[in-house]
């Protein structure tokens, strides 16, 4: 369906392949052709990772498009609820549960439900393997 497409870096000038794989996962995904060759894509992630500017190093635009040409977006997501950003949101709330495995106290960070299991950290790493 896709055939394999030169495109020029809109940062350094170079021609670049961007593959019908490539093409085809884009498309997929509603995404935009890359302006940017991989090289320059990883390094624009690498400096926004190292800036701190909002975003989660799992995601945005990157190399880890989960396929070899090292191009592409990753499959993480943009922003992240779970930091990176310029801002300390302070204490984790943490809950009081019951080990459903030994019986001792377990201190979780999310909100026990009856029925499901919850695990102290020394269960849950022993069952994790």
């Amino acid at each position: 369906m896709y055939s394999d497409k030169t495109l020029t870096c809109a940062d350094c000038g170079q021609e670049f392949v961007f593959t019908a794989s490539e093409q085809d996962f884009y498309a997929q995904r509603g995404f935009t052709e890359p302006r940017r060759c991989p090289a320059d894509r990883a390094a624009r992630k690498a400096a926004r990772a190292s800036s701190g500017a909002g975003y989660s190093s799992g995601g945005g635009y990157g190399d880890s498009g989960g396929y070899s040409s090292g191009g592409g977006y990753s499959s993480g997501g943009g922003y992240s609820s779970g930091g990176g950003g310029g801002y300390d949101r302070g204490p984790r709330e943490m809950f009081t549960a019951t080990c459903s495995n030994c019986g001792n106290e377990a201190r979780v960070p999310f909100r026990p439900t009856s029925g499901k299991p919850v695990y102290c950290s020394d269960c849950f790493r022993t069952m994790r393997g």
